[in-house]
């Protein structure tokens, strides 16, 4: 039961929240404006100018980085790439698919489709033999056989299928929506997401959970499923990395990016329709999202924490990752793990998922630093704040922080408890598989942007700003760069102005 000091804290919360009136949709035909046409005219040719820049002259046979000074002469993921790279991790390939995705919806245009389809293959040649992707994605031949790429790779090359930060699952949610745009016709797509899907499943632990990453399939008898406990002690100086990676993970949300792609699988694949051949499938997904949900209610810890540590070892105890990441409850992780559970809870109606929810949401609020803010980890059991100095050495003093890494995090409880105790009267509210398409409206606010965007580009269809490339030493001299996150925020918005204006439905976009 909720206790009495949280159903306090909720009514004081729903009394302040102020509520925006609902936009209702006007039935009579929307009259054109006199700039109009113009805009809508300026943003089809804006939109068509980025992507024929991006796709002819960015593109790595398809594949795109995070950020490139603007002659293109050096670039970079998380780390400097060379000129016949990739990368998989957003906002990179995936991320730029799916704004060639958001186009072609918008437009109907197959320039579109096709600049999509380039981009979904580029994936295709990135996947391992493990079955998902890690970072690098490799073109250059001699290069590529340093990675066990399904398609030209190693034997022995590096295989390990990563779920951090989002990687396999943004390329899996992008190659979902191409295959579903190209009737699931694309004889190296359609197969591509089979397979990846299966070694997902096939990694995923007995307990539900998933490591970090994957180069093999565990074997269940050891792995007993038990619940989070506290150990009897814990080192207090790190260890060593080992093989954190293969502890079960929900550092960087990695479970909660997993739940939500194995959902998407349902939405994408649930409705039996010419050319899809992935409903069984689907419906295993779908049990892999609630067995994942089902460790999450596992891996609670114990009063006094009854919150989410970031890694777990096969004790369940909370265990050391890299040196800035130690046996600790986390609020920052914790927060991400509430969300997912609601979520659970509208996709299931399984009232399971909401139990964890009051203790947990309790626990945040005691725990608020005098800055209004969380601690991103707390000592078990004292729960004392634990931060790391710069030459990493364990600490309860925020003196001397690293900058690389937020050992404070933002207190969003508040909007997750509104959440829950808005499911908690309405009940589930789980996504239809086949959303009805409905044409957006053009507003002020929706000009304005377009406007924007529109004003930042130039003749050649790019957004060149002022920046910098992080990992490049010596600082590029120019400190203008092409950054894809820009691209693709731009991209979207075009198109989504373009859905609007011409009447067209857009399916939800797919982070």
């Amino acid at each position: 039961m909720i206790s009495f000091a949280l159903r306090a804290w909720s009514a004081s919360l729903a009394l302040a929240a102020a509520l925006a009136p609902a936009a209702v949709p006007s039935s009579e035909p929307r009259a054109a404006s006199p700039e109009a046409p113009a805009l809508e005219d300026r943003a089809a040719r804006g939109l068509r100018r980025a992507v024929e820049y991006f796709r002819k002259v960015v593109a790595v046979q398809g594949s795109y980085l995070w950020r490139y000074s603007e002659d293109l002469s050096r670039r970079e993921g998380e780390g400097v790439a060379s000129a016949t790279r990739g990368w998989a991790q957003p906002p990179g390939t995936p991320s730029v698919g799916r704004a060639f995705l958001a186009a072609h919806e918008a437009t109907g245009e197959d320039c579109y489709l096709e600049a999509a389809r380039e981009t979904a293959h580029a994936l295709v040649r990135g996947q391992l033999e493990s079955g998902g992707w890690t970072y690098v994605l490799e073109f250059d031949p001699a290069e590529r056989r340093k990675f066990a790429y399904r398609e030209g790779g190693g034997p022995k090359g590096k295989n390990v299928t990563t779920l951090d930060d989002d990687t396999t699952q943004a390329a899996l949610r992008f190659l979902m929506r191409a295959d579903r745009a190209l009737a699931f016709k694309d004889v190296r797509i359609h197969p591509c997401v089979r397979s990846a899907l299966d070694c997902l499943l096939r990694a995923q632990y007995p307990n539900g959970a998933w490591p970090q990453g994957f180069d093999r399939f565990p074997d269940p008898e050891k792995f007993p499923v038990r619940k989070a406990s506290f150990p009897e002690s814990w080192a207090r100086v790190w260890p060593g990395s080992g093989q954190y990676w293969l502890r079960y993970t929900l550092n960087d949300n990695a479970l909660a990016t997993t739940i939500d792609t194995l959902f998407e699988v349902g939405r994408v694949y649930g409705e039996p329709t010419p050319g899809n051949d992935f409903i069984d499938l689907a419906a295993r997904c779908r049990a892999a999202a609630e067995k994942a949900g089902d460790f999450l209610l596992l891996a609670q810890m114990p009063e006094p924490q009854p919150v989410w540590a970031q890694q777990y070892d096969a004790d369940m105890h909370p265990a050391w990752a890299r040196k800035f990441e130690p046996p600790a409850v986390t609020a920052g992780e914790s927060q991400g793990v509430l969300k997912t559970l609601l979520q659970l809870y509208r996709e299931t109606g399984h009232r399971k998922y909401l139990e964890p929810v009051p203790k947990a949401l309790e626990y945040l609020h005691r725990s608020r630093l005098p800055d209004g803010r969380l601690a991103r980890f707390y000592e078990l059991r004292t729960n004392k704040p634990l931060y790391f100095t710069r030459d990493y050495q364990l600490t309860y003093d925020d003196a001397d922080m690293p900058t690389h890494y937020a050992f404070k995090v933002t207190d969003g409880s508040d909007a997750i408890l509104r959440e829950y105790e808005r499911l908690r009267v309405s009940g589930p509210e789980p996504r239809p598989a086949a959303p009805a398409k409905q044409p957006a409206s053009v507003t002020a606010k929706l000009r304005a942007e377009v406007e924007l965007v529109l004003a930042a580009q130039d003749a050649r269809g790019r957004w060149v700003e002022t920046g910098g490339l992080r990992y490049h030493q010596p600082k590029d001299p120019s400190g203008r760069v092409l950054d894809c996150a820009t691209f693709v925020r731009n991209v979207e918005t075009l198109s989504r102005y373009l859905a609007a204006s011409r009447g067209r439905g857009a399916r939800p976009a797919v982070q």
